[in-house]
């Protein structure tokens, strides 16, 4: 059976996914130029990646981004796995914020001008981190109601003996 998300999740979840599964399809039309100026930037990052030719890099990017847009908006996704590839996703966002020069004012994490676009990243990896911990909290919540029906249930048994 499948569990749809509880009623908590569905805004973030919607609003989020929307956002980066537009940005993959629109990143999935990106012209040469636009593709070697999002390799390059990457590339600042993460020197591992000048392996990657820049248009396949921005291709395999554009198909990641719609890849998790598209599970945090499936609502059969469970939202701790859709919670996961957002952590991860953000992450590397994240990263590459803190890795890039320019992007924070010197000795501080606050953004310049120019790394505004990549630290507001950060509410996603929050919203996929609480994602990934809801489910945890929400199964033992279950578990801990069932065990207390169970134990009320002998009680009424014991009483009656």
């Amino acid at each position: 059976m499948v569990q749809l998300p509880e009623a908590r999740d569905l805004a973030p979840r919607l609003a989020t996914g929307a956002f980066i599964l537009n940005a993959g399809l629109t990143m999935l039309r990106a012209d040469r130029e636009t593709a070697e100026g999002v390799h390059s930037m990457a590339c600042v990052a993460y020197p591992f990646l000048t392996k990657i030719p820049a248009e396949q890099f921005t291709r395999m990017l554009a198909c990641s981004q719609v890849a998790v847009g598209g599970s945090l908006l499936a609502p059969f996704v469970p939202t701790r796995l859709a919670g996961l590839a957002l952590t991860g996703f953000s992450g590397g966002l994240v990263g590459m914020y803190l890795r890039t020069p320019g992007m924070r004012e010197s000795g501080s994490l606050r953004p310049t001008q120019e790394g505004t676009g990549l630290a507001k990243d950060v509410w996603m990896l929050g919203i996929g981190l609480g994602f990934m911990g809801a489910a945890g909290r929400r199964r033992r919540a279950a578990a801990s109601r069932s065990r207390r029906a169970s134990f009320a249930r002998r009680r009424r048994c014991w009483c009656r003996g």
